[in-house]
């Protein structure tokens, strides 16, 4: 092999190694601010892994909690936290606060 297509292989390879598993993998951020979820709906792809990063913006902790994705996570104060879910059938979760669930509500959608 030549020098440059050795070095060519060498940046190529590990793109499409990685290219895949990442195609295959989504996230989405969902952001806590005044003890509610923005987005309060959030749209993910059925079938597929998705990761969905809690964005805590609060002085204090929440916990995201969903029994639907049997799924839940203590989110500090002003820090961010991710939990996995899926491959989800289509279908809503519902989603909530705990600590805050009068005002913390939402669903997540897979489509």
């Amino acid at each position: 092999m030549l020098p440059g297509a050795f070095a060519a292989a060498v940046f190529v390879l590990p793109l499409v190694v990685a290219g895949p598993a990442a195609a295959e993998e989504a996230a989405q951020t969902i952001v806590i601010k005044d003890h509610k979820f923005e987005p309060a709906t959030v749209e993910v792809p059925a079938g597929k892994r998705v990761k969905l990063v809690i964005d805590n913006r609060d002085g204090t902790p929440e916990e995201f909690e969903s029994k639907d994705l049997r799924r839940e996570k203590v989110i500090p104060g002003n820090s961010k936290g991710s939990v996995w879910v899926g491959p989800l059938p289509k279908g809503e979760y519902a989603f909530v606060g705990e600590f805050h669930e009068d005002t913390a509500k939402g669903r997540l959608i897979a489509k």
